[in-house]
């Protein structure tokens, strides 16, 4: 593969919306072939990250860097919890798994690079809440701030009451979220722990 048609394909990987990492069915879409793509890569100018899996080797890796692997690699996914915590600047706690949501019946990815926590989530959960984004170009979707908030009370037993709490009172206080917010996704996806802390004004 020649450097000019190496550059061209490169190209047209950056313009196409994928982002830094990408599958292989994606790229087919472009008319890339896995031909040319395995030459991308004896080139330097892709990494395989993993099976199903590959990074244009020109951009440098941000704090993101994983999230967005793991939502290239897995495009259903939802960002949630501790991760979703973290990207909102919300709290304190710095999640070592990334957090991800998935619907209640499909098949958990397998990630084996990656330490990933799966929650799933159904209904109203799936859909209420959840906005889409981009990490380092890869879209992605994940759980607005008071989603978040209102999660870290539902799955509580999961990520601890402390942290919960904490998330609450930054989250207000930062005016990240109001109360308000948090009451509307009381609604949809209730939590009495949370309309308790709410009721006896814990922050």
């Amino acid at each position: 593969m020649s450097m000019p048609k190496v550059k061209f394909d490169i190209e047209r990987l950056q313009s196409a919306g994928l982002g830094v990492f990408f599958r292989p069915s994606q790229i087919n879409e472009l008319g890339i072939t896995y031909h040319q793509l395995q030459g991308l890569v004896s080139k330097g100018a892709v990494e395989r990250v993993n099976r199903g899996l590959y990074r244009l080797a020109s951009v440098e890796p941000t704090e993101h860097d994983t999230l967005a692997a793991v939502c290239a690699r897995v495009p259903k996914s939802v960002i949630c919890l501790l991760s979703a915590l973290s990207v909102h600047e919300i709290g304190t706690r710095l999640p070592h798994e990334v957090w991800i949501a998935i619907p209640h019946k499909a098949r958990p990815p397998r990630l084996p690079q990656f330490r990933t926590r799966l929650i799933r989530f159904s209904g109203a959960a799936w859909t209420y809440g959840v906005s889409d984004t981009t990490f380092d170009g890869v879209p992605a979707r994940i759980t607005s701030s008071a989603r978040t908030i209102v999660d870290c009370f539902r799955f509580e037993h999961m990520i601890g009451r402390e942290t919960a709490i904490e998330a609450l009172q930054d989250g207000l206080q930062q005016k990240k979220v109001t109360t308000g917010a948090l009451l509307r996704t009381l609604e949809k996806l209730p939590s009495r722990r949370l309309s308790a802390a709410l009721d006896i004004g814990i922050i």
